[in-house]
């Protein structure tokens, strides 16, 4: 997929399946599927997921990418990783198996194909009709390295907010942050989501989210000069008041954008 409508980059830990289910169904939202295809994606992405958490690093560290392109009448899906790959296959004593995964995935898809593997990685490419299902490969960007934080760029268009909103809310109640700050975190979002894609120094609107213990660490970006500065004009409420003060701290920095150039980043965090 050449160019996905969102791109998430996070450990291989069963935590983190929840923030991809509710990463998808945001972009199911905003292609309008109905209540019980959402259900039917959020489950066919689950346990493509289930399947790199438990076979891919033999519980060890490693990265999990999940793409996702909506096109006129299906999503097509890529769930990726770099570990030993896995097949299906009877489980041992005290071994995890794909169990109901494969066929469940097969069910409710239109189609889908594993491949890799032996030591290569891992990808799981999947079709998944906008209707029940009857009876562009260009590989995965950015899975070498291995983080803690989740790094998400989602294509400019009507998938942006709701998706960083499941996300930013999945990852904020996993942090254990009260109700009151959940939500500031989704507004927050949505001040980011409804801001000029040209000012992203990439095309796509770039997010990275680390959670810590009650808080949440956000970075917006690469941005072009002055993009960082005007997401925080953006975020003043006329009459007086501002959003940042929904935030601990909130700053504008500089860094480096993937092509090696110069950029800003707006970084903040939510914290109780």
């Amino acid at each position: 997929m050449s160019s996905p409508d969102f791109h998430l980059l996070l450990p291989a830990k069963a935590e983190n399946v929840l923030v991809v289910r509710q990463a998808v169904a945001g972009l199911g939202e905003a292609i309008g599927l109905p209540e019980q295809r959402i259900d039917d994606l959020k489950t066919v992405v689950t346990e493509a997921c289930n399947n790199v958490v438990l076979h891919a690093y033999d519980q060890r560290p490693g990265p999990l990418a999940v793409t996702a392109e909506a096109g006129e009448d299906e999503v097509a899906v890529v769930v990726a990783d770099r570990g030993r790959g896995f097949e299906p296959r009877p489980s041992g004593a005290g071994e995890a198996s794909l169990g109901l995964g494969l066929p469940l995935i097969a069910a409710l898809s239109d189609s889908f194909e594993i491949s890799g593997g032996a030591g290569e990685g891992t990808r799981t490419s999947i079709r998944f009709g906008y209707a029940p299902p009857v009876g562009r490969d260009n590989g995965t960007p950015g899975i070498e390295r291995i983080e803690e934080t989740l790094s998400m760029q989602l294509a400019p268009g009507a998938a942006v907010r709701p998706v960083l909103a499941r996300v930013l809310g999945a990852m904020a109640s996993r942090a254990d942050l009260p109700v009151d700050r959940l939500a500031d975190s989704v507004l927050l979002g949505d001040a980011v989501s409804s801001h000029a894609p040209a000012d992203f120094a990439e095309g796509q609107v770039a997010v990275s989210i680390k959670d810590g213990d009650r808080a949440l660490d956000v970075r917006v970006g690469p941005l072009i000069e002055g993009g960082g500065e005007r997401i925080l004009a953006q975020m003043e409420i006329p009459g007086g008041g501002s959003l940042r003060k929904l935030a601990r701290s909130m700053e504008v920095t500089k860094g480096v954008a993937s092509d090696g150039s110069s950029a800003e980043f707006l970084v903040f965090e939510i914290a109780t």
